[in-house]
């Protein structure tokens, strides 16, 4: 009778611990079935990012709890939501034969009162003051001094007078020397220009596309073509191999990862808010917007691009690493920057909320090396000049954009991103940080470097966008899993 229950329990151990190892072990695989097919997602990235000296893990967990959260609570702020634009710029390439008829590509117009008085006040002082600059009443003032009195005694036979024309003259030069360090098309002081308030218009996929879209980025790649003898720099840059890239010198490469890099965040954002309303309820009148992973893997999966896909999003951290150094090296003159929107309280927010953020982007420790970029000599020169020639036509281009809302969204990252390599490649911004201009402790109106406006709103929201696609690749990370 012993033996009988010896054996039973024995029996009765040997079970237990048979069906805990096959758990066990089953879990294991498991864990290691979901391992493998996380490591093999197409968007699970990996490594160092290309011409640039950190792994995408790094930007990966810096943006994510750091740069992301602080973003957005700043864009919400009322300096960072009305941007101005001119949405009724005619495309200067084509006849515009292609506007959208879908009721979502269409921008929602702000009430006049909603935008606080200081944005719009602010923006016609700016304007008084360069139209003053160079009128005889400014003159006049700027003779009052005991120096200039003395002058005009000593010539007192000179007429020291200006004429109209003249007046007219320079502040056309005045306007030349501002623009010879822009990389893009500023349209915000022209006739049709219009606040719009970017909370009221998100971006998101509204349903334009096919051949008017296609034409855009086609438009936009094709500025990829530096000439030359390199083929490779002339075929239709949106499928150029990332193999290929290697027989582009580093400048060329680098253009075109920063307008593939572009493509792909837009595309990220397209996905993420994507219209569903289509196969859901179509009647629904504000349309029903949210993730579609089929669409995310139809756009960069390998199987669906060649195998260009990963590179593609790849090219998404080459961007941002490109605008987060631009922030880094202008935190100086932000950190000067009035935020002025009238609202005292929230203006004071804004500025501690751009201090905080100015403080962690510099702490970065990997940031993109801008000097690596025209540092050849003659040809640098040329190069950088070719650099602002490509980068106007694009934003040019985005004049042509079918959607007013892809529009609103593309000339303003086009725009942040102009700025960004503005900064960059600023000689005043070089000259003022060596001479120490910022460490004064009041600088007067007219500064050797100066941004408007509309280009800071730029600059952070096109920075928004890039880091809002990263915080989103993990989103579609999960799912993929």
């Amino acid at each position: 009778m012993t033996v009988q229950r010896n054996l039973w329990v024995s029996g009765l151990v040997t079970l237990i611990l048979l069906l805990y190892w096959t758990d066990a072990t089953g879990g294991y695989f498991a864990a290691l079935n979901a391992a493998e097919t996380s490591k093999n997602c197409f968007c699970e990235l990996e490594g160092s990012i290309n011409d640039c000296s950190c792994d995408v893990d790094t930007v990966d967990h810096f943006n994510n709890m750091k740069i992301y959260p602080r973003l957005q609570s700043l864009l919400v702020k009322n300096f960072f939501r009305f941007y101005k634009v001119n949405l009724k710029q005619e495309c200067p390439f084509w006849p515009d034969d292609s506007r959208c008829a879908i009721r979502f590509c269409q921008v929602e117009n702000c009430e006049e009162q909603a935008i606080p008085q200081g944005i719009k006040d602010k923006g016609e002082q700016k304007e008084r003051a360069a139209a003053f600059k160079y009128t005889r009443e400014a003159q006049r003032e700027g003779k009052a001094c005991s120096e200039m009195e003395d002058f005009d005694s000593a010539l007192g036979f000179l007429d020291t007078s200006i004429s109209d024309q003249a007046h007219r003259e320079f502040e056309l030069w005045a306007k030349h020397d501002e623009a010879e360090e822009d990389f893009c098309i500023v349209d915000d002081h022209e006739e049709g220009s219009q606040y719009v308030d970017l909370l009221l218009n998100p971006e998101r996929y509204t349903g334009y596309r096919g051949e008017s879209a296609h034409r855009i980025w086609k438009s936009i790649y094709l500025e990829n073509c530096f000439g030359g003898n390199n083929e490779t720099a002339n075929k239709f840059s949106s499928i150029v191999g990332h193999l290929d890239l290697r027989d582009m010198c580093l400048e060329q490469r680098a253009f075109y990862r920063i307008i593939s890099g572009l493509h792909s965040s837009i595309n990220i954002h397209l996905c993420s808010k994507y219209l569903l309303s289509e196969t859901k309820d179509f009647l629904d009148p504000q349309g029903h917007w949210g993730p579609n992973v089929t669409e995310f893997k139809r756009r960069f999966s390998p199987e669906t691009t060649a195998d260009e896909g990963p590179h593609w999003l790849r090219n998404l951290y080459f961007i941002y690493l490109v605008e987060l150094r631009a922030l880094a090296k202008a935190a100086p003159y932000l950190r000067r920057e009035e935020y002025y929107t009238g609202i005292a309280e929230e203006d004071e927010e804004v500025k501690m909320a751009i201090n905080d953020l100015l403080a962690v982007v510099e702490n970065f420790q990997s940031h993109f090396d801008e000097n690596a970029l025209f540092s050849s000599g003659i040809a640098s020169i040329k190069f950088k000049h070719d650099y602002k020639e490509k980068f106007r036509n694009i934003s040019r281009i985005m004049s042509c954009v079918g959607c007013d809302k892809c529009k609103l969204w593309g000339k303003l990252q086009t725009q942040g991103l102009g700025t960004a390599l503005k900064i960059l490649y600023s000689e005043k911004l070089n000259l003022a940080t060596e001479s120490g201009l910022w460490d004064m402790p009041h600088i007067e109106a007219d500064p050797i470097f100066r941004l408007s406006r509309t280009e800071i709103v730029a600059l952070f929201n096109a920075f928004g966008r890039l880091s809002n696609s990263i915080y989103e690749m993990e989103n579609f990370r999960r799912e993929l899993r």
